[in-house]
């Protein structure tokens, strides 16, 4: 069984990163997005024109997002998964995501890391928020860096 971490956020939150659930590095190092092949740092870096954000010690990178209005999560909770890949989950439990977005007074919009994490976007679905799929940033989705960071500039527009 493994198990998503808790939600990185801040009252001041504006936009919410939703990824799926953990991946074996990640797990392994209490961290999100912890894979050295993961393309996240760079994306919300290049994203924030915070080209160092990726370098910055783990605790540095998460305090930089809330100040700059992002905040994390996952949609699953809990499942079952061998490896890492979306596509190994089974017995999936959610994460209460009304809940937390009902905590989050200035949340303007829920992006999605991948099409695991979107397809679990019904529950916002009616909500006053902008939904937003994004290309994964996991290195099992081999799109090129550059056609992804022109679906994540998306995000500054609701910064």
């Amino acid at each position: 069984m493994k198990r998503s971490f808790a939600p990185v956020v801040n009252a001041g939150v504006r936009v919410l990163i939703l990824g799926s659930l953990p991946g074996e590095a990640s797990l392994a190092a209490s961290q999100y997005y912890a894979h050295p092949q993961n393309q996240f740092w760079r994306l919300l870096g290049s994203v924030l024109d915070w080209p160092e954000l990726a370098a910055l010690a783990y605790e540095d990178r998460l305090a930089g997002l809330l100040a700059r209005g992002v905040g994390l999560w996952d949609v699953v909770a809990q499942a079952h998964r061998r490896g890492s890949l979306d596509a190994a989950i089974r017995d999936a439990v959610g994460n209460d995501l009304p809940g937390l977005v009902a905590e989050l007074p200035a949340l303007r919009a829920v992006a999605f890391n991948g099409q695991t994490a979107w397809k679990a976007r019904r529950p916002l679905e009616g909500m006053p928020l902008q939904l937003l799929a994004l290309p994964s940033s996991s290195p099992a989705y081999t799109r090129p860096f550059a056609d992804k960071l022109a679906a994540w500039r998306q995000l500054a527009d609701w910064l």
